[in-house]
C-alpha cells in the first residue's frame, strides 16, 4: 500500500505528536501523586516521625500502574520505529521515516520516563518515617 494513501499507517493524517508526551505526563502524574500522598499522610495522619507503611503501598501501586502505562506507550513507539524496512538514521523526508522517527523518539522518552519513575519510587526505600 502506498504511504500517500490515507489508510496507510505512515500517512501524515495518522501521525500525532501527542504520543511523545504521554510517558513524561505519566511520570509527572506519578511524581505528583507520590509526593502529595506522602505529604498528606505525614501531615494529617502519621505526624512527625510517623511510619510510612500506608504510603509505601500506595506508591508501589502508583509505580506499577505508571510503569504499565509507560511500557505500553514505549511498545507502541517501538512498533512505529520498526515499521517497514527503513534503517537508522530516519532523516529522509518521507512519511515512513517521519513515522519511524516519531516512534523512536516516543520509545526513548518512554525509557527515560520509566527510569525517572523508578527514581521517584525509590525514595520510599531511603526514608523510614515522616521527617
Amino acid at each position: 500500500m502506498n504511504p500517500t494513501h490515507r489508510d496507510h499507517p505512515a500517512h501524515e493524517s495518522r501521525q500525532s505528536l501527542w504520543w511523545l508526551i504521554v510517558s513524561p505526563a505519566i511520570w509527572a502524574a506519578h511524581f505528583l501523586l507520590s509526593y502529595i500522598t506522602a505529604a498528606i499522610w505525614c501531615a494529617k495522619y502519621a505526624g512527625a516521625g510517623g511510619a510510612l507503611g500506608g504510603v509505601r503501598v500506595a506508591i508501589a501501586l502508583y509505580t506499577a500502574v505508571a510503569l504499565v502505562g509507560i511500557g505500553l506507550n514505549g511498545w507502541s513507539g517501538l512498533r512505529r520505529h520498526r515499521h517497514g524496512s527503513g534503517t537508522i538514521p530516519h532523516d529522509s523526508d518521507t512519511p515512513e521515516d517521519r513515522h519511524r522517527f516519531l516512534g523512536f523518539a516516543t520509545l526513548l522518552l518512554a525509557a527515560l520516563s520509566a527510569v525517572a519513575t523508578g527514581f521517584v519510587a525509590s525514595v520510599v526505600l531511603f526514608f523510614k518515617d515522616c521527617q
